[in-house]
C-alpha cells in the first residue's frame, strides 16, 4: 500500500502516543490495510485478546468490534481497553441476547451451551463454554455424549460442527450477514476461472459454501494455510479484508475472493484519524460489569483448558 504524506503524519503521531501511554495496538484480520500495517498484532478476536494478556501495555487499542473490546477487557481487567469506534458493532452478536440464552437453556435444562467468541459478554455469561471457529468441533467433542448441546449464536458454524463431530446440536438462529451474501455462483465461478487454485472457507459461510472448500478454517488458519501451500493461487471465501494480510505476507501467491463485496462495514469503521484520536483522548474505553465478567471469563477459561 502507497502511503500518503497525510498518512505517514499520522502514523508518525501514532506511533510517538503509543510510546508515551504504553499502548499496543491490536488489528483483526478483517481491518482496512492502513490499520492493520501500524497494528502491533494482527489476528482473529480471542487470539489477540491473549496476546494483550501477555503483554506489559498499560492502553490496549482493539481495532476490531465491540464484542472483541469486550473479550480483551475480560482477560485484560487491569488495562484501560479502547474502542476507536463505538458504531463498530457485529450483525451476528446482535442477534442474541442474554434473556434468549436464558430461554433456551429453561427449554432444555440439562444441555451444556457452548457460545461461540462472536457474541457479548452478556451471551457469554450465560453460557457454559466458549468456543471458536478453529476449535468449536473439539470443544464439543470435549461435551459427554449423554448431555444436549446448545450451539449459539452461529448456526452456520453449528453445521458445520455437526458434520465434523456427528453431534445433534441444538442450533439458534444466528448468522454472520458478511458470511451470508457468499454465494455458491460466485464460488463456482471463481473456481471455473481458477481450477488449480486451492478453495478456502470460513466456517460462518452456509453449507453449501463450505462443502465447496478444499479446506474449512477460521481467518488465522486461513492466513497459515495461506503460506504453507505450495498453490500459487487460492480463492478466499471470507471477508474481503484478510486478502490485505494475505497478499501481504505472501506476495508470490495471487488470492482470489470468493465475493469481492461481501465486506463487513462495521470493521470498516476504523481508520487512521479514529485511531490516533482514541489514543490522544483514551476514547472509547471498553468496560463490563464485573459479575458478567467473571461469569464470562469462566466460560473463556474452560475453552482455554481444552486448548485447540
Amino acid at each position: 500500500m502507497i502511503k500518503t504524506a497525510t498518512q505517514d503524519r499520522l502514523i508518525a503521531r501514532i506511533e510517538r502516543l503509543k510510546k508515551e501511554r504504553n499502548a499496543i495496538i491490536l488489528a483483526h484480520n478483517y481491518q482496512v490495510g492502513e490499520i492493520q500495517d501500524v497494528a502491533d498484532f494482527l489476528g482473529d478476536s480471542l487470539e489477540l485478546s491473549r496476546k494483550a494478556a501477555l503483554t506489559d501495555a498499560e492502553v490496549i487499542v482493539f481495532c476490531g468490534v465491540h464484542f472483541m473490546a469486550e473479550t480483551a477487557a475480560i482477560l485484560c481487567p487491569d488495562q484501560t481497553v479502547l474502542l476507536p469506534d463505538v458504531a463498530a458493532g457485529c450483525g451476528m452478536s446482535e442477534m442474541i441476547s442474554a434473556e434468549e440464552v436464558r430461554t433456551l437453556k429453561a427449554s432444555h435444562p440439562d444441555a451444556v451451551v457452548v457460545c461461540y467468541v462472536n457474541s457479548s459478554a452478556a451471551v457469554k455469561a450465560e453460557s457454559d463454554i466458549c468456543c471458536t471457529s478453529s476449535n468449536a468441533a473439539n470443544v464439543v467433542q470435549s461435551i459427554p455424549k449423554d448431555r444436549e448441546v446448545i450451539f449459539i449464536p452461529d448456526q452456520y458454524l453449528g453445521d458445520y460442527v455437526t458434520r465434523k463431530t456427528g453431534r445433534k446440536l441444538i442450533l439458534f438462529n444466528g448468522y454472520c450477514p458478511t458470511h451470508f451474501r457468499i454465494m455458491t455462483a460466485d464460488l463456482d465461478a471463481a473456481k471455473t476461472s481458477h481450477p488449480d487454485a486451492l478453495v478456502m472457507a470460513h466456517p460462518e459461510c452456509t453449507p453449501a459454501v463450505s462443502g465447496m472448500a478444499d479446506q474449512v478454517l477460521s481467518t488465522s488458519g486461513i492466513c497459515t494455510e495461506a503460506t504453507k501451500t505450495e498453490k500459487r493461487e487460492v480463492i478466499v471465501a471470507t471477508e474481503v479484508g484478510i486478502l490485505h494480510r494475505l497478499k501481504k505476507e505472501n506476495p508470490e501467491k495471487d488470492f482470489i475472493p470468493a465475493c469481492t463485496w461481501c465486506d463487513c462495514a462495521h470493521m470498516k469503521v476504523n481508520n487512521l484519524e479514529k485511531l490516533l484520536w482514541s489514543l490522544e483522548s483514551l476514547q472509547y474505553p471498553i468496560t463490563v460489569e464485573p459479575s458478567i465478567a467473571n461469569r464470562a471469563k469462566q466460560a473463556i477459561d474452560r475453552m482455554l483448558e481444552i486448548g485447540s
